[in-house]
């Protein structure tokens, strides 16, 4: 159990807009005790749990850092109003999972005008090249993975379900993107339906209850642009007495899907280490508040990889597994 240093923050959603007065923007030195404000997209996700987990281990590693913990409940009213009492309370910077890449640009700038650096994870605002850094996984090389993953289980053709993310969502869009790179123009693949289950669990396995009863045969494979839309789809697989006959393959490397993979409920799933990204960008930020260092990069992407059952333990939370 890593040792808790997180604050949750008490929030209205509410919270009216202040004016700012700027703060320093100069670094603070390399042993100052450092604040910072950590919004994440929605704990309801186990990936961001562990990411959050995993970034504050590492502040505490770091030493005298304090990490306020804000769950976005994928809302960008709430988020807007989390990042507005953060700076009211006089944070030194904030990371910040988007719901909204759009709505929460304006925020997002006024936290950097005032003295406040901003470093985006698992998914980038819209417009604001002024953030420190952006740190996330590559996504659409994510999804290649994927789909070369099921080219290795299929070399000759499949039939293919095709469960997307929340619709004009980055993150989605690179998900999606990628898995039809991988795999158009491949005559023997064919995607026989492809819908949005918006990364949720409950309607992964509803739409792919809907979807099993609207096909005249059950698919060969079922893509999901997360593992929470692939465990759902595998409990809907499984009420029909299809566990085994269809293939199912997940992305995040999430512990459920992990042990889904080594119980063969799942193909497969795409670790794209949100352990790795949580502690680059603590680090990322703290490194610049304390002594001014910015990244090389700001764009700072984590290649993910594919994990099936022969290489389960390349996984970034095979360790949690108790095997």
């Amino acid at each position: 159990m890593f040792r808790k240093i997180a604050l949750t923050l008490s929030l209205a959603a509410g919270v009216a807009a202040v004016a700012l007065s700027p703060a320093s923007a100069a670094p603070k030195g390399k042993d100052a005790e450092v604040t910072i404000l950590v919004s994440s997209l929605s704990y309801s996700f186990p990936h961001f749990v562990f990411l959050q987990e995993q970034l504050e281990d590492e502040a505490s590693k770091l030493g005298k850092v304090k990490v306020l913990r804000a769950d976005g409940q994928l809302s960008a009213p709430k988020q807007i109003a989390d990042i507005e009492a953060a700076l009211v309370q006089g944070v030194d910077g904030i990371i910040i999972a988007p719901a909204d890449a759009d709505a929460l640009a304006p925020a997002v700038r006024e936290a950097i005008k005032a003295g406040v650096p901003v470093v985006t994870i698992d998914r980038p605002v819209n417009g604001v090249p002024e953030v420190l850094a952006n740190v996330a996984a590559d996504n659409f090389k994510g999804a290649i993975r994927q789909g070369e993953a099921i080219e290795a289980q299929f070399p000759k053709g499949a039939t293919i379900v095709n469960l997307q993310g929340i619709p004009g969502d980055k993150t989605a869009n690179d998900r999606n993107g990628g898995l039809h790179k991988a795999l158009d123009g491949k005559a023997d693949y064919k995607f026989v339906s492809e819908q949005t289950a918006r990364f949720s669990r409950d309607q992964g396995l509803s739409v792919t209850e809907n979807i099993l009863t609207g096909l005249s045969e059950p698919p060969q494979v079922i893509a999901a642009a997360n593992d929470d839309m692939a465990l759902g789809a595998a409990q809907a697989v499984d009420a029909r007495g299809l566990k085994g006959k269809i293939a199912i393959f997940g992305y995040d490397g999430s512990t459920d899907a992990l042990k889904a993979i080594a119980d063969g409920s799942l193909a497969a799933t795409v670790d794209q280490f949100p352990g790795k990204q949580g502690r680059i960008a603590i680090r990322t930020l703290v490194d610049y508040i304390r002594v001014g260092t910015k990244p090389a990069e700001n764009n700072i992407l984590v290649e993910p990889i594919a994990i099936t059952k022969a290489n389960l333990d390349k996984a970034e939370r095979f360790g949690l597994l108790g095997q």
